[in-house]
């Protein structure tokens, strides 16, 4: 084999560690020992560009809307572009293609999601911008993974303790892998139905709690094959588990003494990885809130991470109810998705929001393009974690300098949404800046009843008492711009009785709703929140 490029790995060592069934190879008209120097996603929406040496993923462009990200690719040197195919009669297309551009094609398979190849291959390569949590960005594990296989003659696989796949060895024969090996690296995690059987046998409570090997007899009917296992461990804490699937032969005689010497090499790598990484999250972490709140001036985030400061970038803002354990959720799936959508994605839970800041991006990015990333995450919070999710989305900004600017129009959107005044999901200010404006108003009457109109007020507070709906009324009339039927409708009254009472509630107060001026502070006066009656004894 060929030794590893100084500043990235070869092409074949990339597909060595990757490989089945995540990515197959299509063409390389280069050969296989172009070095890969990085991984770039290419969104279908923006410019088709790479850099020297990028594994460009091209997302979202299937089959021959993929053709434009090729040649590109060619053009600027990249060493491979990985595509998903729809159909058998696209790949030939692609791969005189890929010969012309002289660039390598990969082709993934549907079941792949684009999140978990970017951070598996950038946990292989190992480069600065690998996924920074101790979880998934341990690329010497792979080297360790096919290791162990040699040395126990098996398909190995390495997990975290929420049986996440952190790195596997590459099979030669992938007639030998079994359903829950398989399942498991296609979906980054192992299928809960096979966990819960998993579970039911004690096989999990015994690794959480021994250093000894277990092993899981074979399951035909499951489709599961015999393996055997054992926890990783830093004296009694858990940090994860080795899995070694028996192929097509059995296991070697000491595959449980090469598991025992496994994993506590596993145990010393994750232990360093999430020392190391800890403490550049919190620096990253701290410097990211700084700018945020506008404590800390951009060069020192721009210094510790190498962005340039003076492209054009955005805040995402989201807001969710519940718990702490509820937010930590929250945060852990937010984090994910900004960084499948944008590699500079950075994170920081202020409070009870959650911001994302967007370094570097293109100067054309289209508004609805981070629309719907940010959508992406609600759509996921909602469906995976049942949690109600608002997002908004910060003016985009010609630099770093200007982030808390960003912030803080992301900030209004959340407030207002918090106070009932917009009803989406996802807004940016364009979208709803009568609704958020409307919102602020009604926020500084409510915090200053100086500037309320006393009628007004006693007109609440008469409905507080004697159970009557005249506030209502002259709301939904104002709003009906007069229209009697249409606001006598919306009430389920009839207009005779919503005509008596918006003349009960002028009597009442002596407001008269002919006058301009008043009727626009009682439209937003009588919005307020009905304030509760005093009680007298």
């Amino acid at each position: 084999m060929p030794e590893p490029s100084p500043t990235g790995l070869s092409l074949r060592q990339l597909l060595m560690s990757l490989g089945e069934p995540l990515v197959e190879l299509q063409a390389a008209p280069a050969g296989l020992d172009v070095p890969v120097l990085d991984v770039a996603i290419l969104d279908p929406e923006d410019p088709a560009t790479a850099a020297p040496g990028e594994l460009v993923l091209a997302i979202g462009a299937r089959g021959r809307a993929a053709l434009p990200a090729l040649r590109a690719a060619g053009r600027a040197g990249a060493a491979a572009v990985a595509v998903k195919l729809d159909g058998p009669g696209q790949a030939d297309a692609l791969r005189e293609a890929a010969t012309e551009a002289g660039v390598a094609l990969l082709s993934v398979r549907r079941e792949t999601r684009w999140e978990q190849l970017d951070g598996l291959a950038r946990a292989v390569l190992g480069g600065p911008d690998a996924p920074d949590t101790a979880d998934h960005n341990v690329g010497d594990l792979f080297s360790l993974a096919q290791t162990t296989a040699v040395l126990t003659g098996g398909i190995v696989s390495i997990e975290d303790t929420s049986s996440r796949v952190l790195a596997y060895s590459r099979s030669s024969d992938t007639d030998e892998v079994d359903d829950l090996r398989r399942l498991s690296i296609l979906g980054w995690q192992g299928p809960e139905p096979y966990l819960s059987k998993l579970r039911e046998w004690g096989i999990f409570q015994h690794l959480r709690s021994s250093d000894r090997v277990i092993a899981v007899e074979p399951h035909p009917e499951l489709g599961l094959r015999r393996r055997l296992a054992i926890g990783i461990r830093a004296g009694t804490q858990p940090l994860g588990t080795i899995w070694v699937q028996e192929g097509a032969q059995p296991l070697t005689e000491r595959a449980e003494q090469a598991l025992v010497g496994a994993a506590r090499v596993a145990a010393g790598q994750l232990v360093r990885r999430r020392r190391e990484l800890s403490a550049d999250v919190r620096l990253t972490r701290t410097l990211l809130t700084g700018l945020l709140e506008g404590s800390t001036g951009p060069q020192s985030l721009a210094t510790h991470l190498g962005l340039d400061p003076h492209r054009a970038a955005t805040v995402l803002a989201y807001s969710a109810e519940g718990s702490d354990a509820t937010r930590a959720d929250v945060t852990g799936l937010v984090s994910v998705h900004a960084a499948a959508r944008h590699r500079g994605a950075l994170l920081a839970p202020i409070e009870s929001r959650i911001y994302v800041l967007l370094p570097e991006l293109p100067a054309a990015l289209p508004l609805a393009t981070v629309r719907g990333w940010a959508q992406e995450a609600v759509d996921a919070a909602r469906d995976h974690l049942g949690v109600p999710l608002r997002a908004a989305i910060g003016s985009t900004v010609g630099g770093l300098a200007a982030v808390p600017a960003s912030r803080t129009q992301a900030d209004r959107i959340l407030d207002a949404m918090g106070r009932g005044g917009v009803a989406t999901e996802v807004a940016a200010l364009i979208d709803v800046q009568a609704e958020v404006l409307v919102s602020e108003v009604l926020a500084l009457l409510q915090e200053r009843p100086a500037l309320r109109d006393p009628r007004l007020s006693a007109l609440t507070s008469y409905d507080a008492r004697h159970g009557t709906r005249l506030a209502e009324s002259v709301l939904a009339w104002l709003d009906a711009l007069g229209e009697v039927r249409v606001a006598a409708q919306a009430l389920h009254i009839h207009p005779n009785t919503l005509r008596y009472r918006v003349r009960r509630a002028e009597q009442l107060t002596g407001v008269d709703l002919a006058q301009p001026q008043q009727r626009l502070l009682a439209m937003l006066q009588l919005r307020l929140p009905a304030e509760e009656p005093e009680l007298h004894p």
